[in-house]
């Protein structure tokens, strides 16, 4: 079979996914983010449409399983405004759920399973047919936690089962050689399967060359807010990467999580301002390899049906 990349509207050719924005959010809520909560479709058009102006393609969208990732609206957002969307099953943090222990607790139950035909059957309250097209996990600060743990195991579960990429949520503080312990040393999820978000976080040079080197894909996804600290690190990462010869790990992200990030440009920004920078300083070859080829390696698969 050959590699696809799995849309809300069916399997694409890897070569048709165009300008991505490797890492956001049309949709999302959580009890952390009080009054900032995406879940507006006709605001999620809007963002769509003038990303599509500026020349994007394919919006990843990273909201998993239980944070309102808009699952019945995404197919018709990519249908009017032309936009290719991959969306996610999987599961965040615990304290992003507002629930109490022994309910969370039994999310766990057929956790792999639910994961599985979200990638395979369809997305609750979705349109027949609308499938996951990656699995999002989290990695807490410090000391991982038995949810972390238990959400991996799952993904990696469901990663065999299906072929799916893995894409984990990194806090500041957060240990992605634990990741890459759990995920590919004990669970076996091959190293180019799986995407470490927010690497802007842990702003250690050296960290970034060891797990490029190990590769696995890294994604600068800065907060899409202007003027946030994040924006500077990104490109300062980015170049260090780029002179390290770790170019093709990288792939660019938005990450737009709240309403106020989302009026300061949200996905757009990367292809007026981000794209732009990293042209003038390395020429035009570099933005089209962060924004297109290497999306269409990192989020293809050769899917499996279980």
């Amino acid at each position: 079979m050959s590699a696809a990349v799995r849309t809300v509207l069916g399997d694409l050719d890897p070569a048709e996914l165009g300008v991505t924005d490797s890492h956001d959010h049309l949709f999302i809520r959580s009890p952390l983010l009080p009054d900032e909560e995406l879940d507006d479709p006709a605001a999620a058009e809007d963002v769509l449409c003038s990303f599509a102006a500026a020349g994007g393609r394919t919006v990843v969208q990273w909201t998993p399983h239980g944070m309102g990732r808009g699952s019945g609206e995404l197919a018709r957002l990519s249908r009017t405004t032309g936009v290719h969307i991959v969306a996610a099953t999987g599961m965040h943090q615990a304290v992003h759920y507002a629930a109490d222990a022994r309910t969370l607790s039994a999310r766990y139950d057929g956790l792999a399973a639910r994961f599985i035909a979200e990638l395979t059957t369809g997305l609750p309250a979705a349109p027949e047919g609308v499938r996951a097209g990656l699995i999002k996990v989290a990695c807490d600060a410090g000391v991982s936690s038995a949810h972390t743990r238990l959400v991996m195991t799952a993904a990696a579960e469901a990663h065999h089962a299906t072929g799916a990429p893995v894409a984990v949520h990194l806090e500041p503080g957060g240990d992605p050689h634990f990741v890459l312990l759990w995920l590919h040393a004990r669970h076996r999820v091959p190293l180019d399967r799986i995407v470490l978000g927010h690497l802007t976080r842990l702003p250690d040079v050296r960290l970034h060359r060891e797990l490029a080197h190990e590769g696995v894909y890294l994604a600068l996804d800065s907060p899409s807010r202007a003027g946030h600290p994040e924006d500077h690190q990104a490109f300062d990462l980015i170049a260090d990467l780029v002179d390290a010869g770790h170019a093709e790990r990288l792939l660019l992200g938005a990450d737009t999580t709240t309403r106020t990030a989302r009026r300061a440009g949200g996905p757009t920004r990367l292809l007026t301002d981000l794209a732009p920078r990293l042209g003038r300083t390395f020429g035009p070859e570099l933005p089209d390899l962060l924004l297109t080829t290497n999306p269409a390696t990192a989020f293809a698969a050769d899917w499996r049906t279980p």
